[in-house]
């Protein structure tokens, strides 16, 4: 069984066990994330196709590594005749998801419902 999910505009395809670097995701290491934006689920040869996502399917996921950087790169600019040099670098951040599993079923309950019931729960 693999998906094809959407995480911060980029497409991955992710199968269980796996591990994945995207971008840099605003979350702290060894938390759990649930990616509901499922482009495609294959399963044994079904395949089910979103528009534009599946519903009742997600992945879930662990951030494993938080401050991951990729290798520098150098950007140099050069104008003829005049002088002009200008050097520059970048190293790009990610995070690394370990893919604990796909769900199909129901979809997870958001995290920010929660968090208003328990300061509910608080005030009175």
């Amino acid at each position: 069984m693999y998906a094809i999910v959407e995480v911060a505009g980029k497409q991955y395809k992710v199968t269980k066990g796996l591990n994945v670097y995207v971008d840099r995701l605003e979350s702290e290491n060894e938390s759990k994330i649930n990616l509901d934006k499922v482009l495609l689920l294959s399963n044994e040869g079904d395949v089910e196709i979103g528009m534009p996502y599946v519903d009742n399917v997600y992945v879930e996921a662990v951030v494993k590594n938080q401050e991951f950087k990729d290798k520098k790169v150098i950007v140099f600019k050069y104008k003829n005749k005049t002088g002009f040099h200008k050097k520059q670098g970048h190293r790009h951040k990610y995070t690394l998801l370990e893919i604990q599993d796909i769900v199909t079923g129901a979809k997870p309950a958001k995290k920010e419902a929660k968090v208003v019931a328990q300061v509910e729960e608080n005030n009175n």
